[in-house]
């Protein structure tokens, strides 16, 4: 008797098998067209967030066509693009199910005047060109071309890929605010030779952007002595000053 029910089992089980790769088939398709082919799951709002960088400059960076599915939606791409504008730092780009897509930005900030012909630009800190003016900016350091250049000519282009640039963008944007509000001006003399002039015409040779919570320590501390040049480029072996000194002095 078992042996003739051993066939109608195998029969049952494989409909079973069967009807379990049919639903599974459906259910995928059915998901699918959730995602890809209905108009459930799409795009119907767009939402910024973060900087005050205008809205409608965002939107039509990002070129998000409503109603795209959100599954065919390539929030890196999107990213890519909004952060070609001008203003934008960096971007993320987020999906809000069932139907909106998140834009955050960050904006830049100016930290650097530069001299260029007979204005003057506002920089970021990695070199990039905010807007210019007649008048040099209040609030912002003046940054000064290595020793021996006559000035910031082209500085669109110059600024962004010049490595001293850099290096100085790296300083001021890792100094701790109490040191970083002396500053007036920066001389990029190279990418291991920043040179600071604080308020009063103090000079400090800060060096390169490494071991800089070291160098502010020391700072913190060879500023009581109230001399006219310090030199952190080496925290180890920080020294004091006149200006114009080379290292000898007292520290």
């Amino acid at each position: 008797m078992s042996q003739r029910a051993s066939p109608e089992r195998k029969r049952r089980d494989w409909w079973k098998a069967a009807f379990i790769g049919v639903a599974a088939v459906a259910l995928v398709g059915g998901v699918a067209w959730a995602l890809l082919g209905s108009s459930f799951l799409v795009v119907r709002t767009v939402r910024t967030t973060g900087s005050q960088v205008p809205r409608a400059t965002v939107l039509d960076a990002a070129a998000i066509k409503l109603g795209t599915p959100l599954a065919r939606i390539d929030t890196s791409a999107i990213a890519r693009r909004v952060e070609r504008i001008t203003q934008v730092q960096s971007a993320r780009v987020t999906l809000s199910w069932p139907d909106s897509v998140v834009i955050w930005t960050r904006r830049r900030a100016a930290i650097f005047t530069v001299r260029a012909g007979q204005r003057y630009a506002a920089v970021d800190s990695y070199g990039v060109v905010l807007r210019t003016a007649a008048s040099r900016p209040a609030g912002l350091i003046m940054l000064l071309p290595a020793a021996g250049q006559t000035g910031w000519t082209g500085a669109d282009q110059r600024l962004r890929r010049d490595p001293s640039v850099l290096a100085a963008g790296a300083v001021v944007r890792g100094m701790p605010a109490w040191l970083r509000g002396r500053i007036t001006t920066v001389q990029a003399d190279g990418p291991a030779n920043v040179i600071l002039i604080l308020r009063g015409g103090v000079h400090v040779s800060w060096g390169s952007p490494g071991h800089g919570p070291a160098k502010a320590k020391e700072m913190a501390i060879l500023l009581r002595t109230n001399a006219r040049y310090y030199d952190v480029s080496d925290p180890a072996t920080a020294v004091t000053g006149n200006a114009g000194d080379t290292g000898s002095g007292s520290g």
